[in-house]
C-alpha cells in the first residue's frame, strides 16, 4: 500500500526549476535510496514533504491525506497534523548544544505531544540503548564524535513514533570510519520495516539495505528499480555515467 504518493511536484527558486513535474510512491514497508548529482533536487524533494519547502505544483498524500493536491496546500492544522507522522534527519545533525543528549531526545515528545515524564524517560533510555549511547545519555553534542551525533538525531525522531523517516545524507559529514556505525543503526530499522527514503552517496548502502533505488538528475526522475537492476542493468545513459562515476 502507497503511503507517499507525489504527483507532478513542481519547485521553483526564482527562474531556476529546481523540480520538473516530479511523480513516484512509496509503500509502506519500503527503504528507498535516492541517488543523483548534488544539485539535481534531491533534498529539496525530500523537504518538501515534511513542509521543510513549499512547491509550486503539484499533488503530496502521505499515509491517505493531501499535504498539497494540485498546488493548494491543507490547512496549517492538517499540514501539522500529517507531518507529525514523519521524522526526518538531517546531514548537520542539527542537534540542541544547550541541551544534554537525553533532553535533546525528550523534548519534543514533552513539548509538541505532552507526553508523560515516565514514558517520555523510558522511551529515550530504550532509544538511546538500541542506537548504542546509553552512556553518553548526560553528555553535550560538543562532547560527541559526528557518528554519535548522527546516531542521536536518529534516536531524537524515532522518540516521536513516525510512520516515515526521511533521511537528507546522513552521512555525507562524516568521516568514512564514523560513517558504517550510523549506516549499522539505518540497516537495523530497515529490518524491523521502518518505512524510509533515504537520500544517499553511499552506494553500497543502497545496494545493500534499499529495496527501491530512484535515481534523480536534474530535477528529475530518471528511472527507479531494484538495487540489482539500477546497478546491474541500467536502462539510460545518464544513469550509466553517473553510477561508472560514482562507483569508481
Amino acid at each position: 500500500m502507497a503511503i507517499i504518493q507525489v504527483s507532478q511536484l513542481k519547485k521553483s527558486f526564482g527562474t531556476l526549476d529546481v523540480l520538473k513535474s516530479v511523480s513516484f510512491e512509496v509503500n509502506r514497508n519500503d527503504v528507498v535510496a535516492v541517488i543523483g548529482p548534488s544539485g539535481s533536487g534531491k533534498s529539496t524533494m525530500l523537504r518538501s514533504l515534511i513542509h521543510l519547502e513549499q512547491v509550486n505544483g503539484g499533488t503530496i498524500r502521505l499515509l491517505d491525506q493531501d499535504l498539497v493536491r494540485e498546488g493548494v496546500y491543507a490547512s496549517p492544522q492538517q499540514i501539522k497534523q500529517i507531518t507529525a507522522k514523519m521524522g526526518m534527519v538531517f546531514q548537520h545533525f542539527n542537534l540542541f548544544p544547550h541541551l544534554t543528549v537525553r533532553e535533546n531526545l525528550e523534548l519534543a515528545p514533552r513539548t509538541v505531544k505532552g507526553e508523560a515524564d515516565e514514558i517520555v524517560r523510558r522511551k529515550s533510555a530504550e532509544l538511546l540503548e538500541k542506537v548504542g549511547l546509553s552512556d553518553k545519555a548526560d553528555n553535550y553534542p560538543a562532547r560527541l564524535s559526528g557518528g554519535q551525533k548522527q546516531r542521536v538525531a536518529i534516536a531524537r525522531a524515532l522518540m516521536m513514533d513516525p510512520e516515515i523517516l526521511l533521511f537528507d545524507e546522513p552521512t555525507s559529514a562524516l568521516d568514512p570510519e564514523l560513517t558504517g556505525e550510523v549506516l549499522q543503526v539505518i540497516k537495523q530499522l530497515a529490518k524491523e520495516s521502518m518505512t524510509m527514503m533515504v537520500v544517499t552517496h553511499e552506494m553500497g548502502f543502497a545496494r545493500e539495505v534499499a529495496g527501491k533505488v530512484m535515481f534523480m538528475d536534474n530535477g528529475e526522475f530518471i528511472e527507479s528499480g531494484t538495487p540489482d537492476e539500477m546497478f546491474g542493468n541500467p536502462q539510460f545513459e545518464r544513469t550509466r555515467a553517473f553510477l561508472q562515476k560514482s562507483l569508481k
